[in-house]
């Protein structure tokens, strides 16, 4: 039996046999940095991507990366982003409705700012107040500036002041207006009217037509309510409390009231 010569290796030629387990270590840190990319903003379709290259560096193998998406089965990538969309939308809304709200009492301030001007120019401080709140700017008239003791009509010489302040409640474009009266507790005993709902309802409203004198003003965005004793802003067991409830307010409403 003859024995084969064994081939002596050519000192020419270099041995490769290295670069099979460099292969594989570059693409192990390929697919890492992919992965690493992608953490930071990953959503279904990088998922899917990054599956797809993983699973083909791992040769197909499972493992975590085996459900080539994070949806729920069943789901669709067309539901996902549709809800993706609508949160974007959702959220684009939302502040969008807190810059107009910003930008309403921006524009409410400054009308108070008008009002509060008028009433140092008039001597009508503690006669006349404003505040500034979620629910609109309210406007506070005690009832003597207006009114005498038990009458709801407006006093011939106090109509200058309603026909002012109807010019402060000019607004472009107009905002929703409500004129409310109000009665201390002590039940009224003249002829004209029965209740104290009574006498707060035709405060409001003769009050009210008077400010719609004013042609630059929209009757329609103006209504009028009377809640006698019942919303008191002071106790009624002292004279000073009850000179404070008997008052006409004007509740300027922010744009987007409903």
């Amino acid at each position: 039996m003859s024995k084969r010569k064994k081939k002596k290796l050519d000192d020419g030629h270099v041995d490769e046999s290295w670069l099979l387990p460099y292969s594989d270590l570059l693409t192990l840190l390929l697919a890492l940095f992919i992965v690493l990319f992608a953490s930071s903003s990953i959503d279904a379709v990088k998922f899917q991507a990054i599956s797809k290259a993983l699973n083909s560096a791992f040769t197909g193998g499972t493992g975590i990366f085996e459900y080539q998406s994070p949806m729920p089965e069943g789901q669709k990538q067309g539901e996902v982003a549709s809800k993706n969309s609508e949160n974007d939308d959702a959220n684009s809304l939302d502040i969008d409705e807190e810059l107009l709200k910003k930008a309403d009492q921006k524009e409410l301030a400054s009308t108070q700012e008008k009002v509060n001007s008028y009433i140092e120019a008039n001597h009508l401080a503690g006669k006349l107040q404003t505040s500034l709140t979620g629910e609109g700017l309210m406007v506070s008239i005690r009832d003597n500036v207006l009114f005498s003791p038990g009458s709801a009509d407006v006093r011939p010489n106090d109509r200058n002041i309603a026909n002012e302040i109807s010019e402060l409640l000019v607004m472009d474009p107009p905002r929703d207006i409500i004129i409310s009266g109000h009665t201390d507790n002590v039940p009224i005993g003249n002829a004209p009217f029965d209740s104290n709902w009574e006498l707060s309802v035709m405060r409001a409203i003769n009050f009210m037509k008077i400010i719609l004198k004013n042609e630059k003003l929209d009757p329609k965005k103006f209504s009028a309510k009377g809640f006698g004793e019942f919303q008191p802003v002071a106790p009624n067991d002292t004279s000073s409390g009850r000179e404070k409830n008997r008052r006409v307010e004007i509740l300027i409403l922010p744009r987007n009231a409903s």
